[in-house]
């Protein structure tokens, strides 16, 4: 399992409008082949700082959704929404404690 992590930055003005985006988007986005789930955070002290995490069956699912035109038609959308550039890691999970 792969797990997506994005952090971005925007203009105060544009929260509202990322966070209609992503609403809008989240169930098109879970609807991909591979994908088990999507979340969106916010920093509790920096509230213009978002994070995304989705879960990906294989890193070649990810890039698959990459790749596709749901992904260029979001990601046109948000990036013009930025105040700095976006972060990204692929990660697999090593360890878990419940």
């Amino acid at each position: 399992m792969i797990t997506r992590i994005v952090k971005l930055s925007f203009k105060d003005e544009h929260i509202a409008e990322f966070k209609a985006i992503f609403e809008e988007s989240k169930q098109k986005i879970i609807s991909q082949k591979g994908c088990q789930k999507v979340e969106m955070l916010q920093d509790i002290s920096a509230k213009n700082i978002f994070f995304t995490y989705s879960w990906w069956d294989s890193e070649e699912d990810l890039n698959n959704y990459r790749n596709s035109a749901l992904f260029a038609g979001v990601w046109a959308q948000t990036k013009v929404l930025f105040n700095d550039k976006p972060m990204a890691w692929s990660t697999e999970k090593l360890n878990e404690a419940l």
